[in-house]
């Protein structure tokens, strides 16, 4: 067979081909296998911040409000308006002075000591009328029986901790329910930096992510 023939041309094309086919097979991998690294990073990079708005936000949110209420007061003001029945037995002894409002008469008196025109009568018995407007001291030693309606107007001031109510609870089991996903989102990397470096700190590391 001679050198010129077409099968020998052929597979001199081929082994001149084929150099060049996995040459530019190989460019095209690597540039596809970088884009897919460059999405990666950049979705990786996604994903940190993902993590940060997750747990600063939301479940670190949730985690210190529900700490937050558990340590609030309700405080208000509270207006009572009502009437308060009084019933009692209230002791009287005092002194005091009373005035007669009509004429008072007095039947069968004994008249002590009474001088008029040179006549002087000493315990006599006697009717005598006492006028209106007469003053009379007397002596009172006696119970009065009280029964009657106070009227009560006020302002009433409450200040009630949540965490010495039944709320309490409740707070508190929400707060465990959320801690572990915010103590696990909190143990996890915020960077490549961080990610990498924690476990190969050295001098490269340092240059190229902190």
């Amino acid at each position: 067979m001679s050198e010129n023939s077409p099968k020998s041309s052929f597979s001199l094309a081929s082994l001149k081909i084929a150099p060049a086919f996995w040459t530019i097979a190989s460019i095209l991998s690597l540039i596809v296998n970088l884009i897919l690294i460059i999405v990666l990073l950049v979705l990786a990079t996604q994903l940190f911040t993902l993590k940060r708005v997750i747990q600063d936000q939301v479940l670190g949110g949730l985690y210190r409000n529900f700490i937050l209420m558990d340590q609030a007061h309700i405080r208000t003001t509270i207006p009572v308006s009502t009437q308060v029945p009084a019933r009692f037995t209230l002791p009287l002894e005092t002194e005091t002075v009373v005035v007669l409002t009509e004429d008072t008469f007095l039947q069968g008196a004994t008249v002590r000591e009474l001088t008029t025109g040179g006549l002087t009568i000493r315990n006599a018995p006697a009717d005598i009328v006492l006028p209106a407007g007469t003053r009379l001291p007397v002596a009172l030693n006696l119970d009065v029986p009280v029964d009657q309606m106070i009227p009560v107007n006020l302002n009433v001031q409450v200040d009630i901790p949540l965490s010495q109510t039944e709320l309490h609870q409740p707070f508190v089991g929400l707060q465990e329910v959320v801690r572990p996903y915010y103590k696990l989102l909190d143990d996890l990397p915020d960077s490549w930096g961080e990610l990498l470096c924690r476990s190969t700190a050295g001098p490269l590391c340092d240059s190229l992510f902190r």
